[in-house]
């Protein structure tokens, strides 16, 4: 009977690794599939993950690995229907975006200090995804960077069309006025065709997504607000109603993509480094 019973329990011990290693397997998948890192650096001090804005993709903000230290390591979300998930449909729900990017994160911020840099409609899912983490997980970055960003609790999209064709024409025109789109990508009608379902999928996420700002103070890390001179979000310093700590806010020279010269690029990352420098110190 011994040897029946060493047998069965070997049987078992296997079964549960095998169990064990395809949860592991599947949780890896996810964030694979969710969370591009370019750059990865295991023994970094910071994770650094970054929230595109609507109708993008991951590249450019994962590209930012290369300027960081080794210290900080970049990631990058992305959402389903573009890059290599292209084959997925878009999400329908700003609670089905939060959700698959905290289930994809929490394997990796565990055990390791993160901040969160969000840009126009990517600083509203990243709030809502720290919200979710100090919520259900009790993990929040320790610092939020919101680029080019309305709060959430201060968007009304009004006089935004309801029919497909309508609001394809309004983003049309939308994307034309807000600066920072390239002139061939306008007059390039195949691309144009690429790129407005994505952005028409993700504008729609936000028109049917309302926050009203609670009553007690949603997060407590400190933010840091950045916008273009000529930029088209408003009311930045109204981010210091969702959380509990201090609000900075800063202009830098530039429209709504005031992020994409190469000069403000170098000085958010360098601003973002001391920032997170800081924050290790104390």
């Amino acid at each position: 009977m011994g040897g029946e019973e060493d047998l069965y329990e070997l049987v078992q011990t296997e079964d549960k690794h095998s169990r064990d290693n395809n949860v592991h397997n599947d949780s890896k998948n996810v964030t694979e599939k969710v969370v591009n890192c370019l750059y990865p650096h295991p023994g970094a001090a910071f994770k650094l993950i970054c929230f595109p804005w609507a109708g993008s993709g991951s590249a450019c903000f994962a590209n930012w690995g290369r300027s960081f230290h080794h210290s900080i390591e970049v990631s990058s979300i992305r959402l389903p229907g573009r890059e290599s998930r292209s084959n997925e449909p878009f999400a329908k729900t700003m609670d089905r975006i939060v959700a698959e990017i905290s289930n994809a994160l929490l394997p990796i911020l565990q055990d390791t200090p993160f901040a969160f840099f969000g840009h126009s409609m990517g600083a509203h899912v990243a709030f809502m995804t720290a919200l979710h983490l100090k919520e259900n997980y009790k993990l929040q970055p320790v610092h939020f960077f919101v680029s080019s960003s309305t709060p959430p609790h201060q968007i009304h999209c009004q006089n935004v069309p309801n029919t497909s064709s309508e609001l394809e024409e309004y983003l049309f025109h939308f994307i034309k006025n807000v600066g920072g789109t390239p002139k061939e990508l306008l007059e390039n009608k195949e691309l144009l065709e690429m790129t407005l379902p994505i952005l028409k999928a993700d504008i729609q996420i936000l028109i049917n997504s309302i926050f009203v700002k609670p009553s007690k103070t949603p997060i407590s890390c400190d933010i840091t607000c950045f916008s273009g001179t000529e930029d088209i979000a408003k009311k930045m310093e109204d981010w210091q109603d969702l959380t509990s700590e201090s609000v900075e806010t800063h202009k830098i020279p530039g429209n709504h993509f005031y992020l994409t010269d190469i000069s403000n690029e170098a000085f958010l990352i360098n601003y973002i480094t001391r920032c997170l420098e800081i924050s290790y110190i104390a």
